[in-house]
């Protein structure tokens, strides 16, 4: 039996997340390779009960209560230890989404088994053999996972989110954790909400502005916000950016920050180090801007333009507006 850790958005609705939905459709494959295995959920909190019937689950596993009002990794991995142990599940697994990682890494501790994280795809059942992605997604590496249960993460859009052709039952099992105080001791005291006018969900978006170093400080943005909200996108910056303290975090791409799979992604003065890259490597099409021709982002973008942001933004905001 497969048992898949399902996360929300983080808009504070019950809606499944899209890296959940990722990972129940790579689980559907795999069940499918087993001739048939059940597909598991386990949720904290409310969640959209329909979404998870319609991708193939049968039960879902819901930890709520006291404990689980606020988000902590150990308590969260005690729901899915809870879980496992209720529907009997060989595999445990989670999309790659920062939250599923960390709950997922406490589950492969408690359970003294190896984790394979950022999986894209598997080889054969006996024995399971998978492969990820390694040095920020830079390289392949194959995994043999022979400890049960087989714990895995789901590399962020490694398969595209598809219902399954037929719907799981959905059946809602409330769901009993022993949550120690140790679990506890680390935990989400308060959250930050943005604020009215920032930009959009990196995730979601279709066109994404991106912006480095070469922005040249904080108020260096102006021409970069005006082109996302010319072509109704979404801004995006590397780490560096935000370590500096020019952007918020939550607008970072990269190993670290979002990973984005938008129809266009324009990253600004970039140079495209292996983090960023393998944050952004799924848009469908990049147009860069910078003045290095032989930048990593450069040679590998499906365009680019060789300038200065500053000069190129400009223009081509003009043109657009005109």
């Amino acid at each position: 039996m497969i048992l898949v850790y399902v996360e929300r958005e983080t808009d504070g609705t019950t809606e499944v997340s899209e890296v959940s939905r990722e990972a129940l459709t790579f689980a559907r494959t795999l069940a499918a390779a087993g001739g048939g295995i059940a597909i598991d959920a386990v949720v904290v909190g409310d969640i959209e009960v329909s979404t998870l019937a319609a991708y193939g689950v049968r039960d879902i596993h819901q930890a709520t209560g006291e404990a689980f009002e606020s988000y902590s990794a150990a308590a969260y991995a005690a729901a899915v230890q809870a879980a496992r142990a209720a529907a009997g599940s060989v595999v445990v697994m989670s999309g790659g989404g920062p939250l599923e990682t960390e709950v997922i890494a406490h589950v492969a501790a408690r359970e003294g088994v190896a984790m394979a994280a950022n999986v894209v795809s598997f080889g054969g059942l006996a024995p399971f053999v998978v492969t990820r992605q390694v040095v920020g997604g830079q390289a392949m590496e194959e995994m043999q996972l022979d400890e049960r249960p087989a714990v895995f993460t789901v590399a962020g859009h490694a398969v595209e989110a598809a219902p399954a052709d037929t719907p799981g039952a959905g059946t809602v099992k409330p769901l009993s954790v022993e949550v120690k105080d140790a679990d506890l001791v680390a935990r989400v005291r308060s959250t930050a909400v943005r604020e009215a006018g920032e930009t959009g969900d990196l995730k979601k978006a279709r066109i994404v502005v991106g912006a480095g170093r070469g922005a040249g400080g904080a108020d260096g943005f102006t021409h970069v916000d005006e082109l996302a909200a010319i072509l109704g996108g979404t801004v995006g910056v590397s780490r560096v950016v935000t370590s500096l303290g020019w952007r918020p975090h939550h607008e970072q791409v990269g190993q670290t920050g979002t990973r984005i799979s938008p129809e266009v992604y324009i990253p600004c003065g970039i140079s495209g180090a292996i983090q960023h890259w393998a944050g952004c490597s799924s848009s469908k099409v990049i147009l860069a801007i910078n003045t290095d021709a032989e930048a990593p982002m450069v040679t590998k973008a499906t365009y680019a333009v060789i300038g200065d942001m500053h000069e190129v933004l400009p223009a081509l905001n003009e043109a657009l507006r005109s």
